[in-house]
């Protein structure tokens, strides 16, 4: 009799799993989903721009009349860090662009910023203004140093999209 149980036991466990995973198997086909769905979501950057504008000793570099196909991702202002602010965004094309801001010192800064670029002996002028192109083997950057701060545009996006989102900066003070 206990070897008849033990049996039955199995069978039952078995028969529960095939009805489990027809359950999963008829949800997975009927409630809808989208592969092509892009899994990062924007931000909303406003608010964290305010309260950088209002605290960094600087003005705030964001872009003013960007494309809508440019998807902020992320943004963060750290007063205690050297006053840092960071802003992403994901380009028309899927590259990564970023706005970092500091008044750290600028020789230790860029190059964490910019993923270890080293500077090159190339300018670029974008909308009046000379930025120091920086190069490196994940990020390129462009850089313009003021009296008071460092102002990075970087990421993995070519150089020309680096600079559509430089001329596209306007630096604020509240």
């Amino acid at each position: 009799m206990a070897g008849m149980r033990g049996r039955q036991t199995v069978r039952d466990m078995v028969l529960s799993m095939a009805v489990i995973g027809a359950v999963v198997a008829v949800i997975y086909v009927f409630i809808p989903h989208d592969e092509k769905a892009d899994p990062v979501k924007a931000v909303d950057y406003r608010v964290e721009l305010l309260t950088a504008r209002r605290a960094a000793p600087y003005p705030v570099a964001a872009p003013e009349g960007l494309a809508k196909e440019w998807k902020p991702t992320s943004v963060s202002y750290k007063g205690t860090d050297d006053d840092a602010w960071h802003l992403g965004f994901l380009d028309p094309d899927g590259e990564y662009v970023a706005v970092e801001q500091s008044t750290a010192p600028a020789g230790k800064y860029i190059p964490k910023v910019s993923q270890q670029a080293a500077k090159t002996d190339r300018t670029q002028q974008i909308a009046g203004v000379t930025w120091q192109r920086w190069e490196g083997p994940k990020y390129d950057a462009l850089v313009r140093e003021d009296k008071g701060s460092t102002t990075v545009v970087t990421g993995t996006a070519s150089y020309e999209r680096l600079a559509q989102l430089a001329a596209a900066l306007e630096s604020k003070k509240s």
